[in-house]
């Protein structure tokens, strides 16, 4: 008798963790708002560019994209969580992120495409896809995966630099091959983050980084001024002009070395007012702001969006990282808990720094605004990291 009451609580139990509960609808929401803003923004920014070059349609490409990104999702969200767990396992995280690094190596054969002089993609018959993307998910699974399967080991000083030392060593690479800086401190902000958040040295950790920070920018600082100040600023590289051109955008000698942006940009943002001119009716985007509707888009939706659109973007991105903190701490294990930590992070970090570039709050570094700029292979791996979001949710509300 209590062998078949057993059985059938067993049973029960099964059942349980089976079924299929509704989606966390807080990340559903702002997802789909998301990319509707982000599909009327693209149409609108590259509707006069389309018609005048006959270029690509733009928002065609994005429209697929965003419904493959849900199919992932789906996909994702039905899957077993041990399944999810798999992925975390010593062997094959290391796997995953030995392939994720080898496609960044792929940029210096003839699959890498260039585009403004970066080569940045690689090109698989129709497929474009960007390396960076994929080494920022495969970094993410990585850590959670080294953290939760090595609770204690990652406070001592062997396991917290060897988590340190991937973290750095992917960010490099990416950054050193594919001159893609904006991508690496995504990758390097992502890693450091989530080892921050599973250790316990905290104040010695901010100490470090703090300095380690202030030095990098002032050693920039220092030798852009300089080269400034002995007039050879032409012989500088471009990201240390950059410094400059942040400092004084105005200066008519950096106009069309990447100024002519930043500026067009900020007349977009200061003429859209409150309420904007109205979907559409922008002006700068009419050939004016190079990538607006890529990194720059932030710009073209205050223009024609006004304070209070802009404001519903970053709260929308805000719920969606809110939610994300909301989950991992409902998560019932580690490394559920760190997956939507690091998505977290991920949104977070990426939407700081586009904002801020957007603004001219940092110096002028390409990232795209999560959900929202032109981009098939951030919206895939995106969407894919919020499924794994929904998949940790769904295994929480049994």
């Amino acid at each position: 008798m209590e062998e078949e009451v057993r059985r059938k609580k067993a049973g029960r139990r099964k059942r349980a963790r089976d079924r299929i509960v509704l989606p966390d609808l807080f990340i559903l929401g702002a997802l789909f708002a998301l990319m509707i803003i982000g599909a009327v923004m693209i149409y609108s920014t590259t509707s006069y560019t389309t018609d005048l070059n006959n270029q690509s349609q733009f928002l065609k490409k994005q429209l697929i994209a965003e419904l493959l990104g849900l199919g992932i999702i789906g996909f994702i969200y039905l899957m077993p969580y041990e399944f999810i767990r798999w992925f975390g396992s010593k062997r094959i995280r290391v796997v995953m992120l030995a392939g994720a690094l080898s496609t960044v190596f792929l940029l210096m054969t003839p699959l890498g495409k260039s585009v403004n002089g970066a080569t940045r993609w690689i090109v698989l018959g129709p497929l474009q896809v960007q390396p960076a993307e994929i080494v920022k998910i495969a970094i993410l699974v990585y850590i959670a995966g080294f953290i939760a399967e090595k609770k204690d080991y990652i406070n001592t000083k062997k396991g917290f630099f060897h988590a340190l030392a991937v973290t750095g060593l992917s960010a490099g690479l990416v950054y050193k091959i594919s001159n893609n800086l904006s991508s690496a401190l995504i990758i390097g902000g992502i890693g450091v983050l989530m080892i921050f958040s599973a250790t316990k040295d905290w104040a010695r950790q901010i100490i470090g980084y703090s300095i380690i920070l202030v030095a990098g920018v002032w050693f920039m600082m220092a030798k852009a001024h300089s080269a400034q100040a002995a007039g050879e600023v032409e012989n500088l590289k471009f990201r240390y002009k950059r410094i400059l051109i942040w400092e004084d955008p105005t200066n008519p000698d950096f106009y069309y070395e990447g100024a002519f942006q930043t500026l067009q940009g900020l007349y977009a943002i200061g003429s859209g007012g409150v309420f904007g001119k109205g979907i559409g009716k922008g002006i700068q985007k009419l050939d004016k702001i190079p990538e607006v509707h890529n990194d720059m888009i932030y710009s073209a939706i205050c223009e024609e969006m006004g304070l209070v659109g802009a404001a519903v973007v970053l709260l929308l991105l805000g719920t969606m990282v809110l939610r994300c903190f909301y989950l991992a701490l409902r998560a019932r294990d580690t490394y559920g808990m760190l997956l939507c930590t690091g998505v977290m992070l991920h949104i977070a970090i990426q939407t700081i720094l586009n904002v801020m570039v957007v603004t001219n709050t940092m110096p002028n570094t390409g990232v795209s605004l999560p959900f929202i700029s032109y981009g098939g292979s951030s919206v895939l791996f995106l969407m894919a990291e919020v499924g794994l979001v929904l998949r940790v949710a769904r295994n929480s509300s049994r």
